[in-house]
């Protein structure tokens, strides 16, 4: 059976965007106040020009227990739409903290089923190996 190609209308306008996911070489952790949120030794760093790089960790280390999907969406040409969860702990503050890429584009598989968190929402702390 033959997957159905989902491209990213976003490439196909601008071919020269560059997009990179690499494996994160250590542990990411990230907190709302002294509360675990997600750690993981299997993070992923997306680097895209002019937004600051931003960890993807898979859903499997994320506790969902602690955090509420919203009704808040956006849409990435180049990634797809994005939903949101709110971070629990972290109160007010933590409105709309995570977001994930449940369908990306065919360009972007790589994050699908990873959550990645503002920092100006929560502690996001990176310890290389």
């Amino acid at each position: 059976m033959d997957k159905i190609a989902n491209p990213a209308p976003g490439f196909q306008r601008n071919p020269d965007k560059i997009i990179t996911i690499e494996p994160y070489s250590g542990t990411v952790t990230i907190r709302a106040g002294s509360t675990v949120i997600a750690s993981s030794a299997k993070a992923k760093v997306l680097t895209e020009a002019p937004y600051p790089a931003a960890f993807y960790i898979p859903f499997a280390d994320i506790d969902f227990d602690k955090l509420s999907r919203t009704d808040h969406a956006t849409h990435c040409p180049y990634k797809g739409d994005a939903s949101y969860w709110s971070v629990l702990p972290a109160g007010e503050a933590g409105k709309d903290a995570m977001w994930a890429y449940r369908q990306p584009f065919d360009e972007m598989t790589a994050i699908r089923d990873h959550g990645a968190f503002y920092a100006s929402k929560v502690s996001i702390e990176a310890k290389p190996d």
